[in-house]
C-alpha cells in the first residue's frame, strides 16, 4: 500500500502513520485524526493524544499493530 500525505488523511478513521523526513523514518503506527489531533490507543482506557503531526498515512494492513 501506498503513503499519502497526512493532509489527506480521513477524519475518524483509524489509519498507519509515520514521520519521514530529512532526519528519517520513524514513530510509525496506527492513530486516528480526531479535528486537529492524532490519538493513539483508539476505544482503549489508555487512549490518548500525541504532541506531534505524523507526515504520511496509509490505510491498515492485515497485522498492523493497532
Amino acid at each position: 500500500m501506498e503513503w499519502h500525505p497526512i493532509s489527506l488523511a480521513p477524519p475518524n478513521e483509524l489509519v498507519m502513520t509515520k514521520i519521514d523526513d530529512e532526519a528519517g523514518c520513524r514513530n510509525e503506527q496506527a492513530m486516528m485524526r480526531r479535528g486537529n489531533l492524532w490519538w493513539i490507543n483508539v476505544g482503549e482506557p489508555g487512549e490518548m493524544y500525541v504532541y506531534y503531526t505524523p507526515t504520511h498515512w496509509r490505510e491498515l494492513r492485515e497485522g498492523d499493530r493497532r
